[in-house]
């Protein structure tokens, strides 16, 4: 798969950039508001762990605690950053995997993650990044 999805949003006024692109062995996600690749994340999971789908209470799936975040360029500037850039890299492979395994695909690739934020409600702007991530992988 080599396709290319992308979109440019605005997210609590700041300008945001989202680009997904499949290659055979894995699947790159970028997010930034700074027109910079940012701090680089891979995630995978084994083919054997169960994919959690979105609860009541929950817009997205749920991350399963068997993912495997590694850390391939940058860094975060705190240990909150790294925390929240963990959380999105989660997220984005948990929305991917699970989409990917509706549409009957027989590998889990990995799923790296590029990000790059400015300070703005982390909150709002997760959501809004978690849902056109999810836009952008059932087109």
């Amino acid at each position: 798969m080599l396709s290319i999805h992308s979109t440019s949003v605005e997210l609590e006024g700041v300008h945001t950039d989202i680009m997904i692109q499949g290659f055979a062995d894995r699947i790159l996600v970028l997010v930034t508001q700074m027109g910079k690749v940012g701090n680089l994340i891979q995630a995978s999971i084994p083919l054997t762990t169960p994919l959690l789908s979105a609860q009541e209470d929950s817009l997205f799936p749920v991350p399963s605690a068997a993912i495997q975040l590694t850390p391939l360029l940058g860094g975060a500037s705190s240990e909150h950053l790294q925390t929240l850039h963990s959380l999105y890299a989660a997220q984005i492979a948990t929305i991917i995997w699970v989409e990917e395994a509706k549409k009957m695909a027989v590998d889990r690739r990995s799923v790296v993650v590029g990000i790059a934020l400015r300070d703005a409600d982390e909150r709002k702007i997760f959501h809004g990044v978690m849902d056109y991530i999810g836009r952008l992988i059932r087109e």
